[in-house]
């Protein structure tokens, strides 16, 4: 009989079980998560957006949406470059991320082209052929089905279209994947017992990051998706990744 457990962490769970977990990770930290972005990374996670918002190549009037999108850091910087005649759809599965980003849109005045929508990346509930740009960040380790995902956000891309996915990836040298392992279970943890209140969430964290697909590994599932010209570029030594493919 196959297995069709995945996994949280580094625990084998069933889909479902998953996705329960990953949500409950979601609404124990959204309240604090860009709080904790910045003691995390040290700010550096801003240069990360900035270089994928730079990739994104998004002009005026364009159809944007953003995936993952949490707290909206990308859906509120995208919303100024589209402008009056172009449109951001901020999409999360989780409905107390999606809170927090509604309310930035709100109070960053971009409310005026800009809409929130509930969904799961296995199914996005757009039409074929909707979107100049998709971009999730951050959020595809969390996805069950990867490759389920992929083929969606395939589908709704126009052609010519482009996605882009910013996450946690592999350090490039051994000295720095030890130090990375070393922050990643003895600090980050602490951290988020600290200020979020919550040590667990921010374990499942590094494991997830452990168990996400390499850089070329993800390169390779875009490419069997149907991307095409896919590339990556890491950053921060390979801590983390920007990929990039277009629907042609």
């Amino acid at each position: 009989m196959s297995d069709d457990r995945t996994h949280f962490g580094y625990q084998k769970v069933s889909p479902e079980e998953k996705a329960d977990r990953v949500a409950g990770v979601f609404r124990s930290v959204a309240s604090r998560y860009d709080l904790m972005n910045d003691l995390m990374s040290m700010g550096i996670h801003r240069v990360w957006k900035r270089f994928t918002i730079e990739l994104a190549g998004v002009r005026p009037g364009q159809q944007v949406l953003d995936l993952a999108g949490g707290t909206g850091d990308l859906a509120i910087r995208f919303s100024r470059i589209v402008g009056e005649q172009g449109h951001v759809v901020l999409s999360d599965i989780n409905e107390a991320m999606l809170a927090e980003g509604r309310d930035r849109l709100i109070d960053n005045g971009c409310a005026h082209n800009t809409e929130v929508v509930q969904a799961d990346a296995e199914a996005l509930p757009f039409a074929d052929n909707s979107f100049h740009c998709i971009t999730i960040a951050f959020g595809l380790r969390n996805v069950t089905r990867k490759e389920k995902a992929l083929a969606s956000m395939l589908r709704v891309l126009k052609p010519g279209g482009r996605l882009l996915v910013l996450e946690f990836s592999h350090p490039v040298n051994q000295p720095l994947s030890r130090l990375y392992d070393l922050y990643s279970f003895a600090v980050l943890p602490r951290l988020g017992r600290a200020v979020a209140g919550d040590e667990d969430s921010y374990r499942y964290l590094a494991e997830s990051i452990r168990m996400h697909p390499d850089q070329e590994t993800l390169k390779a599932m875009m490419a069997d998706a149907g991307f095409e010209q896919c590339e990556y570029f890491n950053m921060t030594g390979g801590i983390v990744a920007l990929h990039r493919g277009f629907k042609l």
